[in-house]
């Protein structure tokens, strides 16, 4: 019982990150109202997407009075994307994955609505889009990915028409199951890129709800699905590979390895491949890209950037930068060697917060992450494999079953708990990863 009640805390937030919109605009906090008083120490936190937003609730609980945390932002918009695999599967309104930023803001905390598009550690500063400089005591980063829809040719120009959807835009999310109750036959392919992206298996999430819809709507032997992936394993976990792998082969899925998209052509509804043996054009009736993503461009030109990856290069226990003491970064724009979910940043925000406590007070930086992430992949309308795991791909399951095997109970879960859960708990700062609402760091308050 106590490894069920486990599972069900640790379930609340298995999902993917939340992505925010770059669209600049005035600042909502006039800068020259933000001054350092006495005694008071200054956080800036780089995006009010899952990440920043977390850590900025568990901070203001620590510091009150004795902190300023301003949130630098520049989306209207905060959107629930792990929501949006169901919008797609036709179960939900894209508007139920979409709040005003100002209404998840925490209290207490300043919003600064503008991007930031430079770094300069070595002097505690950021510049914005409007040309403000903004100083700090303590950086938190957690800016998300960037997604690269001009890599792959006449993505763009085709998206949400000719066939061609995303599940990764709000624009053509709605678009997927058009796409999908209106396929009688045909082929219908799914794509993953060769970069990282956010949730590694919500690329195939939707490919087995259109596979279900198929089914149950007597078209599925008509219609050819394939999953086209750059990659050349179902899953980055074996175990949880070798079940997808078993369920493909099982469900007649075309399996195409080594097979990364770069080009569309919509009016002849053609896609083409990278592949070992060269280019390889397939022709298709529906396609769903998962577009290459990245780390921002802002980030990648900063000297936050890991040389290597673009990320910001932080230490993957502590999270606190490896060369700039008073940076940290969690979430999809880290250096952090895990899956890119919103369950690994419940696990990863305890950590930075006590942290980053631990160093302004002067104590050693004890809280470590394990690198706990979770994907929940969706098999069917009503069935689920959740994948859990830390880093090194060790497997760490929280309920007393196995977990590579489809279950009703987590698609339940993922269509009715999650989305609660996560606006009244994680944005709040009260969800801590496997430990659910018991904070495993509880850092030293100091009110």
């Amino acid at each position: 019982m106590a490894s069920l009640l486990k599972g069900f805390s640790l379930l609340a937030l298995t999902t993917m990150s939340v992505s925010t919109l770059a669209n600049g605009g005035k600042s909502d906090v006039a800068l020259k109202d933000i001054r350092k008083e006495n005694g008071k120490t200054k956080i800036v936190i780089v995006g009010g997407g899952a990440g920043g937003l977390s850590v900025a609730s568990q901070l203001k609980k620590n510091f009150d009075t004795k902190g300023d945390i301003i949130i630098v932002e520049p989306s209207d918009k905060h959107y629930y994307q792990p929501l949006w695999t169901l919008v797609g599967g036709g179960i939900f309104d894209r508007s139920k994955s979409e709040k005003d930023e100002k209404d998840c803001i925490p209290a207490g905390t300043n919003w600064i609505k503008d991007s930031v598009v430079e770094f300069k550690p070595d002097d505690n500063i950021i510049i914005t889009k409007n040309g403000d400089k903004l100083d700090y005591d303590y950086l938190v980063v957690a800016a998300g990915l960037e997604i690269y829809w001009d890599k792959v040719k006449g993505l763009k120009e085709n998206l949400g028409k000719n066939g061609v959807t995303s599940n990764y835009s709000f624009d053509s999310v709605e678009k997927t199951f058009e796409y999908i109750k209106g396929l009688k036959d045909g082929v219908a392919i799914f794509t993953f890129p060769n970069t990282g992206i956010k949730c590694g298996g919500a690329p195939q999430k939707i490919m087995w709800l259109a596979d279900d819809y198929f089914r149950s709507h007597g078209v599925r032997d008509k219609i050819k699905v394939e999953f086209n992936t750059a990659g050349v394993s179902m899953f980055a976990v074996k175990k949880y590979s070798d079940a997808l792998d078993q369920l493909a082969k099982n469900r007649n899925i075309v399996q195409n390895f080594k097979h990364n998209l770069v080009e569309i052509k919509g009016d002849t509804k053609e896609a083409v491949f990278e592949t070992a043996d060269g280019l390889k054009t397939e022709h298709f009736d529906m396609i769903h890209v998962t577009p290459p993503m990245g780390a921002p461009s802002f980030i990648k030109a900063s000297p936050l950037a890991d040389p290597a990856t673009g990320f910001v290069n932080v230490d993957k226990g502590t999270l606190q930068h490896v060369k700039y003491e008073n940076v940290f970064s969690l979430g999809d724009c880290s250096s952090l060697p895990t899956s890119k979910t919103a369950a690994a940043i419940t696990s990863q925000a305890p950590v930075l917060v006590k942290n980053l406590i631990s160093h302004k007070i002067g104590k050693p930086l004890e809280a470590v992450y394990d690198g706990y992430t979770s994907c929940p992949i969706t098999t069917g309308y009503n069935s689920l494999i959740l994948a859990e795991f830390k880093y090194g791909n060790v497997v760490a399951e929280s309920f007393p079953f196995d977990q590579s095997k489809e279950r009703y109970l987590p698609m339940l879960m993922k269509k009715y708990v999650f989305p609660f859960a996560y606006w009244n708990l994680m944005l709040s700062g009260k969800w801590f990863g496997p430990k659910g609402v018991f904070n495993p760091h509880p850092p030293q308050n100091l009110n």
